[in-house]
């Protein structure tokens, strides 16, 4: 019998409260268990921090970890590999890590050396975005905007970040416009995003919604 521990993550107390991001979680990992799981199956301990994936002595995965070099033979499983970790370093460490083993719902079919490989992937995504918001920030105060947190700045805040978003729209639109040209459908666009391990602008997953957004900015 396969046995998993199940890992969620939530950033904010307010997510984990709400539900937001932990529904769609939870979702991805009962799809990974009904349809690619090696049967029969069995769920040994459920874990789940609240906390930011850049933080990696948490809690709650430290349990889950734990479980998982007690029981051989187990797989830790998480929805997503940035609920796992946003650092390569950590990636890897696991990856060597001769007791641990852990499955990635959303990527079924990854092994180790394709989620190494996806992390670092991540990661040089993850800087890209922080250093693109800086410049568009950077930018949106070269043309006299004034950067605060008062309420008379908020329209230069919102100016910021469509600049921001006309970056990422120019970045990936290379992608998304040949195959909206060859009649693929805002959805079928989206899903092959996913598929692709390209997230959003704010490392996310696609939507017909996200998809027709970056269309309006090139087009």
């Amino acid at each position: 019998m396969q046995r998993y521990v199940i890992y969620t993550r939530v950033s904010t107390d307010r997510q984990g409260q709400s539900g937001h991001g932990l529904a769609a979680q939870e979702r991805d990992i009962s799809l990974f268990l009904e349809t690619y799981s090696e049967e029969p199956w069995e769920i040994i301990g459920e874990f789940q921090d609240v906390e930011s994936g850049k933080h990696d002595d948490r809690p709650e995965l430290a349990k889950a970890l734990d479980l998982v070099r007690r029981t051989p033979g187990s797989e830790l499983l998480v929805s997503k590999l940035d609920r796992l970790s946003r650092k390569v370093s950590f990636i890897a460490s696991l990856i060597e890590d001769k007791r641990v083993r852990f499955r990635v719902a959303s990527m079924p079919y990854a092994d180790t050396f394709q989620l190494h490989i996806y992390s670092a992937l991540a990661e040089q995504e993850r800087e890209f975005i922080s250093k693109r918001t800086k410049a568009a920030l950077a930018e949106a105060k070269a043309r006299g905007v004034k950067l605060g947190g008062d309420r008379g700045s908020l329209r230069e805040a919102n100016e910021a970040a469509r600049a921001s978003a006309d970056v990422f729209a120019r970045k990936v639109g290379p992608m998304i416009v040949p195959m909206r040209n060859q009649g693929m459908s805002l959805g079928k666009i989206a899903e092959a995003l996913n598929e692709a391990g390209q997230p959003t602008s704010r490392d996310g997953r696609w939507t017909a919604k996200a998809v027709s957004r970056v269309l309006d900015r090139v087009s």
